[in-house]
């Protein structure tokens, strides 16, 4: 929805400027008369382009930084213009820095903090432009912000506590498929040799050992190129060995994937795949769980009505199975269902949530409520995530143990077995 700068006549016969949403300029105009408000000027203010987003972002740290400060200055009663301008002097990452002032150039002229905010959606969320909006309707700016940062600091601490027990898997997994295609490429073939010469073409070998030969052998040969007319009609590409065409056909496929899974129907699918997955399932539907009950506190705490909460925190869960589900919820509660009886009835919300929703709406205090729900799966994330971590590791090194030992059994076996029927 483009913006419009206007310059209007007030009732009290003063000029006043400011900035206003629409989808047209003729219901720009329409809004501002209908406000009482005699519009002598307007002009569609032009999207700036995004020449500093690409490839850069905001850290955590320096939100929830900017969140706290900024609800301090408005607790101390510093103009909100004044308290922006402030932060964007102060704040060291460039990016952000432009992004403040840009905000801070649109509340001068007469836009709300929250539109304001939702105009930078890579760096303010969906959640954190909706808290804002609340505060501003009930007057509790400063107290929002501070549950924003809070609200951020929680969902940043769970998005590391999951880096960090993935990225000791990862790097033993690239760190095995890089030394699996080394040992293929070029120390197999090279033993193969040595048992050729030792055993002669019909020496017979084990069955693993025949079997990473002739891994190696398809790997380092030119199979798929032959196979192929019009590859095999290239010189360059035809005289690559398959492993640089497997490994470029896999690449293309990853992006292929990627590019699907960004899709609705195809993020739905891979969304609704994790959730089947035996351990994987129990981590995220945990982290749903305390991300959902922390976000609903916070947005119910916050004014928002229950209908409104239900939307938000359903996207900003980050899994499109349960956000449907919640969808769902939400038409069943607009129809007057009971919230916490709904959520009863969903598989992936365990039965103690819908059931302390039902006792919050009992006493009228739904979001005390889940706040304890909230540290509950919390504390059970981290325990699951810090449990799965420990067993990882061994897990790993028994793999890679495995998976030395099975190269070493087929290459030296075969060796010293062919070694003692040439010197019999």
């Amino acid at each position: 929805m483009p913006d419009f700068r206007y310059i209007v006549i007030t009732e009290s016969g003063h000029p006043s400027t400011g900035v206003v949403s629409a989808s047209s300029r003729q219901m720009a105009l329409a809004n501002l008369r209908a406000s009482g408000k005699r519009p002598i000027s307007m002009k569609e203010v032009k999207a700036k382009k995004s020449r500093l987003s690409f490839g850069k972002k905001v850290k955590i740290k320096d939100l929830v930084i900017f969140t706290r400060e900024l609800s301090t200055m408005i607790s101390a009663g510093v103009p909100l213009p004044r308290g922006l301008d402030i932060l964007a002097q102060q704040t060291e990452n460039k990016y952000f820095k432009e992004i403040i002032s840009d905000v801070n150039h649109d509340v001068e002229g007469g836009m709300a903090l929250a539109d304001a905010f939702a105009k930078h959606p890579r760096v303010f969320s969906e959640v954190y432009v909706n808290m804002v909006r609340a505060g501003e309707a009930g007057g509790l700016l400063d107290d929002i912000m501070k549950r924003i940062a809070l609200q951020v600091e929680k969902d940043s601490s769970i998005r590391h506590k999951i880096k960090s027990a993935m990225a000791y898997p990862v790097v033993i997994l690239a760190i095995t498929v890089i030394a699996f295609f080394g040992i293929m490429l070029f120390i197999i073939p090279k033993i193969g040799k040595i048992l050729q010469d030792l055993g002669g073409p019909e020496a017979k070998l084990p069955i693993y050992t025949q079997m990473m030969l002739d891994i190696s052998s398809f790997l380092t040969g030119h199979s798929i190129t032959q196979a192929i007319p019009i590859i095999n009609q290239l010189p360059i590409i035809s005289s690559l060995p398959n492993v640089v065409l497997l490994l470029a056909l896999m690449g293309i496929g990853i992006v292929y994937l990627r590019r699907y899974i960004r899709t609705p129907v195809g993020q739905y699918q891979f969304h609704a795949l994790l959730l089947k997955l035996p351990v994987l399932r129990t981590i995220l539907i945990k982290i749903a769980v305390a991300r959902f009950a922390r976000t609903f506190s916070s947005l119910m705490s916050s004014g928002v009505t229950v209908l409104e909460a239900l939307e938000v925190t359903g996207k900003a869960i980050g899994n499109r199975v349960i956000q449907k589900q919640l969808a769902d919820v939400a038409i069943a509660v607009k129809n007057g269902q009971s919230l916490g009886k709904q959520l009863l009835n969903t598989p992936y919300f365990p039965p103690i949530v819908g059931q302390m929703i039902i006792v919050g709406e009992e006493t009228g205090k739904i979001d005390e409520v889940l706040v304890k729900v909230a540290e509950f799966y919390e504390e059970e994330v981290d325990t699951v995530i810090d449990s799965l971590a420990s067993i990882i590791e061994p897990v790993m090194i028994v793999v890679l143990g495995a998976a030395v030992g099975l190269i070493a059994a087929s290459v030296m076996g075969p060796i010293a077995g062919l070694s003692k029927n040439v010197e019999g």
